[in-house]
């Protein structure tokens, strides 16, 4: 083994470990090869990265549109990135590559963005996702490291969390109404793209200190993906819609709600936002310098994530 995988029980983690990999977990259930580790544990990073020669870092604080313990996107994400870091190079570590997100980027707007897109992130889990990129070039620098970050998408696959497992509970529960067609732009990347981009940037020198988006090249919008859903579910084609402006109104009736039951409602504003509004991230770069492109289309994705 000489290869360690970080949240190695989580939907990237576990898609990318291959036999003959250790595996890090919080909790082992005893498989071959996992290895008990905690990013806030120091001891026990310097035992996981004992002999290894590449570090696939993909645990971490996810990323919430209410987070239960808004410190831990700073002291996991962050702090725990730079415990493993000094455990990896310590341990010889040559090649490591970070799991970073698009959320670590300042807002896309209605603009699609690439690598140099200026600002700063907004939200807690970005700011930390940001710092723990540079940690991880400081870290490349100071122990001759081949150090790669890859910035994210929505990634969607079988066994995903998230948005669009949401918008698949919704559609077949009734409670997500048909989307408008607001032509909004929405990244994502089908987790075995996801995958083939991180062992690719691992062995590749030219990735070396370099930071990628890696997405599907076509965004899609909320309605696109809502209709596709619909197709992969073997529903028949929705005929009308909700107007813009009626969601937009209901997700902030719902946050009232929320404020006033405190019990969380399935479609509130910031999830709104998401089905509606833009967030465009260009895989040029990755493209131009390393040859990688996706490889799944949405239909094919969706087929693959409701599969039994």
């Amino acid at each position: 083994m000489t290869t360690l995988i970080t949240g190695a029980t989580g939907f990237i983690g576990r898609c990318l470990a291959q036999a003959g990999e250790r595996r890090m977990t919080r909790n082992p259930a005893g498989r071959p090869g996992e290895v008990k580790g905690d990013l806030l544990d120091p001891a026990s990073l310097e035992t996981a990265c004992d002999g290894m020669e590449t570090v696939f870092h993909c645990a971490g604080y996810a990323h919430t549109l209410v987070s239960a313990d808004p410190a831990s996107h700073w002291r996991i994400n962050y702090e725990g990135t730079c415990n493993l870091l000094k455990a990896a190079g310590q341990a010889g570590v040559r090649r490591f590559v970070f799991l970073s997100s698009v959320l670590a980027m300042a807002s896309a707007g209605d603009a699609c963005v690439d690598e140099e897109h200026p600002g700063d992130p907004v939200s807690l889990y970005g700011k930390a996702k940001r710092a723990a990129e540079e940690a991880v070039f400081d870290a490349s620098a100071k122990y001759g490291m081949h150090a790669v970050v890859l910035r994210l998408p929505l990634v969607y696959g079988k066994g995903a969390r998230g948005n669009m497992a949401h918008m698949v509970r919704g559609i077949r529960a009734g409670w997500l109404p048909p989307l408008p067609d607001t032509k909004n732009r929405r990244s994502l990347i089908h987790v075995s793209d996801a995958v083939a981009a991180i062992r690719l940037v691992s062995g590749d020198a030219r990735a070396n200190a370099r930071t990628y988006i890696v997405a599907d090249p076509r965004p899609y919008s909320g309605r696109e993906i809502y209709d596709a859903l619909r197709e992969a579910l073997g529903m028949p084609p929705a005929r009308w819609r909700i107007p813009a402006r009626l969601f937009r109104f209901g997700g902030r009736f719902g946050d009232m709600l929320v404020a006033v039951s405190g019990k969380a409602l399935p479609m509130p504003s910031g999830l709104v936002s998401r089905f509606l509004d833009s967030a465009c991230y260009s895989p040029e770069r990755i493209k131009k310098e390393l040859g990688w492109s996706a490889a799944t289309g949405l239909m094919d994705g969706l087929r693959e994530m409701l599969s039994r």
